[in-house]
């Protein structure tokens, strides 16, 4: 397995250089803490951690959880790492001092989100689940709930997950069976089965906390009848210590393809005691809080195995002798050449690193908006970042989860036979990945919503103000020499990008399948086109910094051979997806079922 160093050159860049997080601190209510200094500090520390907690135990906690009579038993030194990590203060790094946290903005804790997923992603799920359920209680819990369970979760004493699928309903939770019925007292007994819950159980923390969807007994049918409720593992008494085991417990661990080192579970709810949580019948709706902060937490996934591939690649690269440079010898005094010598080698670690880079600074500027979202003082600013993330959301997490899983291969590639062999750790990373594409809604529903939901549902405005956005660029920065052909492939394709949403819009008014039939194209077309603008940001910034006299020259020099790759090799797939995504429907729809046979 690669040993992991946190790339913080290049989070600095994508903080400092290109969305000037500094600024965006101080102007941000609660933010003025999170000087540069500070924010210099935790970033070192996360690293450090990471290297050195984390790093060590990601293969080893591919040997995955125990399932005993007393429970699920996370991986060996997975217990041990979760109490350093609170005894650090990392729980609560961004949540309310009203509850324990330390008020720091989400954003921050975003990036040291990445630095422990790149890490050791399973691991980092764990955490990751209980800010996704402390987002959730803020927000919806009543203030006696809020009172008694926010503290320990935001200590990290308490976990969370998110209880959403069931055995016959995956993405339409429509179809959820989970039914909650009133107790005397104003609690309710949760009875259901859950399939695929993360970190559903464990033996890392004193208790955990469910979120889960049910149905009350008046309910309407479909998802406008499900309700959200919290369902602790232990019962809490008033003075809040533990009570008795509520009536819910894992059934099983689920045989998975990747990340064995989080309990993936079946849960099993036997009139357990919960909270309701939100109105009742609206859990959906309170629950897309819990799942847009889930969303761009596994956006970051695909960055998190698009990174640790990337360093494992590179450094074998590096090292792996094999046959000598087609310009002739490289390394005369040997037998044969470092494979990165090879044009073919290159063209894997750079689409590697075009991904990882450029997808780090896509999501932080998600994350960015998250901040802003949250907590900006001037309301139209708010609903700015409000619009930008409802655009932004589905195609950071469908295509850069995609684009992982394409980043985490190449990189079992580049090893040769050796990746494939356990060893190395470059096959885990790859397993690993492929999960991300079907979390929080696969990237075929991301498609759907991108496309459906969010431009078509608009009329066009969300995907017009972006493209302002990159036009303002590309406009403030005609007479730069240097990047001129990158704007002008930005401007070309931004404009497409408008011009074959018109096209499209046309024809779903003729065949509503056509929205099916193109939305998944034209998801990745997005993702392709967002980090074009990205890497054509990087360029300029780079420059600059050079025409400035920046004693970095590799470092920049790096970004601006990265932004040419990227334009010139993976930014053309983008001529095949607007060709097949104007294709009819019947394309896909003429062959009867009874036909696909084999």
């Amino acid at each position: 397995m690669p040993e992991y160093k946190a790339p913080l050159r290049d989070i600095r860049f994508a903080m400092q250089e290109l969305l000037d997080f500094d600024k965006h601190y101080q102007n941000l209510p609660g933010g003025e803490d999170a000087s540069l200094d500070m924010v210099e500090a935790i970033l070192e520390e996360a690293g450090k951690f990471a290297a050195q907690e984390l790093s060590p135990l990601n293969q080893t906690g591919d040997k995955g959880c125990t399932l005993t009579d007393a429970g699920v038993i996370a991986p060996e030194g997975f217990k041990e790492a979760y109490a350093r990590y609170i005894e650090g203060g990392w729980s609560g790094l961004a949540q309310d001092p009203e509850f324990g946290g330390q008020g720091l903005p989400e954003s921050l804790a975003t990036i040291v989100a990445e630095i422990n997923g790149t890490a050791n992603w399973s691991w980092t799920m764990y955490p990751g689940l209980s800010h996704g359920a402390m987002v959730t209680l803020e927000t919806h819990a009543t203030e006696a709930l809020r009172d008694t369970y926010l503290p320990p979760l935001v200590e990290g004493r308490w976990t969370g997950t998110m209880c959403l699928t069931e055995p016959q309903a995956g993405s339409d939770l429509g179809l959820l069976r989970t039914k909650a019925e009133p107790n005397d007292d104003g609690s309710y007994s949760v009875t259901g089965t859950k399939i695929f819950i993360s970190a559903g159980e464990h033996d890392m923390s004193e208790n955990i906390l469910h979120i889960v969807l049910a149905r009350l007994p008046d309910a309407p049918a479909g998802t406008k009848g499900i309700s959200l409720f919290l369902v602790p593992r232990y019962n809490v008494n008033e003075d809040g210590s533990l009570g008795e085991a509520n009536s819910v417990k894992a059934g099983s661990i689920e045989h998975k393809m990747g990340i064995h080192g989080n309990a993936t579970c079946v849960m099993n709810f036997d009139g357990a005691r919960g909270f309701l949580l939100g109105e009742p019948n609206r859990g959906l709706a309170c629950m897309f809080t819990f799942m847009n902060n889930a969303r761009l937490f596994i956006a970051q996934q695909g960055i998190c195995h698009a990174e640790l591939s990337y360093q494992g690649a590179l450094a074998y690269a590096k090292d792996r002798l094999q046959m000598r440079s087609l310009r002739g010898p490289a390394q005369p005094e040997k037998g044969a050449d470092p494979i990165i010598v090879h044009p073919d080698v290159r063209r894997m670690l750079l689409t590697q690193k075009a991904y990882a880079e450029g997808g780090r600074a896509f999501t932080y500027l998600c994350a960015q908006l998250v901040d802003l979202a949250q907590k900006a003082e001037d309301e139209a600013e708010r609903k700015r970042a409000e619009d930008r993330l409802a655009l932004l959301i589905p195609i950071a997490k469908g295509f850069l989860t995609e684009a992982g899983v394409e980043a985490a291969s190449l990189g079992v590639q580049v090893f040769g036979g050796h990746g494939y062999i356990a060893e190395w750790g470059m096959e885990q990373i790859l397993r690993d990945s492929r999960i991300a594409p079907i979390y929080e809604g696969t990237n075929g529903i991301q498609a759907l919503d991108l496309l459906g939901r969010k431009v078509m549902g608009s009329q066009g405005e969300l995907l017009e103000g972006f493209i302002g956005e990159v036009m303002g660029f590309v406009d403030a920065n005609r007479d730069n020499p240097e990047a001129g052909a990158l704007l002008a492939e930005l401007e070309r394709q931004i404009k497409r990008w408008g011009d074959l949403t018109r096209q499209i819009a046309g024809s779903i008014q003729q065949d509503p399948a056509s929205l099916g039939s193109a939305c998944f194209d034209y998801l990745m077309y997005s993702g392709y086109t967002v980090l074009a603008y990205i890497w054509a940001q990087s360029a300029v910034k780079a420059q600059q910094a050079l025409a400035a006299g920046s004693s970095e020259t590799a470092f920049y020099q790096s970004k601006l051979a990265t932004a040419r790759f990227y334009f010139r090799r993976i930014l053309p797939r983008n001529e095949g997806l607007a060709v097949s995504m104007a294709d009819s429907a019947e394309t896909l729809l003429s062959l009867e079922e009874e036909a696909f046979s084999f």
